[in-house]
């Protein structure tokens, strides 16, 4: 299968300003791409909410980079306020469902294949949906957690998620939301609901506050993260960005290091990026239809030096 339709690609030098370039035919796009990842066989590969897309878990940004949704609970306020956490808890009651049920889809399964074809020196994500673990990668930093998990912030004790939910369930019987919209990494934004009524979900252990074992808005990612991740990239060849618009500066980090370490950097997103004057390669494409196409380039390539 080869890519979009719609796909588009921009070559520009490593580092320059970025230049609108003729869009190439959606097979010479993935050529291009192919030929990146062929000159750089060890990739240090950023994935963002737009891998997850199609599976069927919304985007934060639009196609401008802009947030499309009502703001999210912030750390601060989560800890601080029980009205918060009734707020968080009651949203994540409705969505956490369309999280839990999320299949992998091409671009996990692509990826997977290349890391256990040696390509990739590291797979960095913004997602906190575990997709690309159950899809079978390996070697994968979480930069923002798992919701998977929740984790007290008294005593540091641990659950799944999946636990949690039931106890939810079974606390609040009563149907307490009305479903306005899906939204990401578990959460969905609602209408007409009383959070007071929700009853809040406490630590098994010690009875205390529990909290998605994920980096929420306002919090800062964990620094041993950030270094691996770091250290990651000073071993690769390159980055490849897949589905990101890198407007959070916890993925736009990694191309600024990849610009000062000379690395170049090629992208799969539709729509701006915050990085786009960085980029050698850009594919304007859905990301499950362009690294499945570029998985099946690579391995035709393959195959032809291997004389089959």
């Amino acid at each position: 299968m080869m890519g979009d339709p719609g796909a588009e690609m921009s070559a520009v030098g490593p580092g320059r300003a970025h230049a609108v370039a003729e869009p190439l035919p959606p097979r010479d796009a993935i050529a291009a791409l192919s030929d990146f990842v062929d000159r750089h066989p060890r990739l240090f590969v950023l994935t963002g909410a737009g891998a997850s897309a199609d599976s069927g878990i919304p985007c934060y940004r639009d196609a401008d980079g802009e947030w499309q949704r009502s703001p999210p609970v912030l750390l601060r306020d989560f800890l601080s306020s029980e009205t918060a956490r009734q707020r968080y808890w009651a949203r994540s009651l409705v969505g956490w469902p369309i999280v839990a049920a999320a299949q992998p889809n091409s671009t996990h399964y692509a990826l997977a294949h290349l890391e256990a074809s040696e390509r990739v020196e590291q797979l960095v994500t913004q997602n906190v949906d575990g997709l690309h673990e159950r899809a079978g990668s390996r070697n994968v930093i979480e930069l923002h957690g798992n919701l998977g998990r929740v984790v007290c912030v008294d005593c540091g004790a641990r659950w799944a998620r999946a636990d949690i939910q039931r106890t939810l369930e079974q606390q609040n019987a009563a149907p307490l939301t009305a479903i306005a919209a899906v939204a990401p990494d578990g959460d969905a934004d609602v209408r007409g609901v009383d959070y007071s009524r929700l009853h809040v979900p406490r630590c098994g252990q010690c009875d205390g506050t529990l909290k998605p074992d994920v980096v929420f808005f306002g919090d800062g990612v964990p620094r041993e993260r950030v270094a691996r991740a770091l250290s990651a990239l000073a071993r690769a060849d390159a980055m490849l960005v897949v589905g990101s618009s890198l407007m959070v500066y916890s993925g736009y980090r990694f191309c600024e290091s990849a610009r000062a370490l000379g690395k170049p950097i090629a992208a799969v997103n539709l729509g701006r990026t915050r990085a786009d004057d960085l980029l050698s390669l850009k594919l304007e494409s859905g990301c499950a239809e362009a690294l499945a196409a570029l998985l099946a380039q690579v391995e035709t390539r393959k195959s032809i030096r291997a004389g089959r």
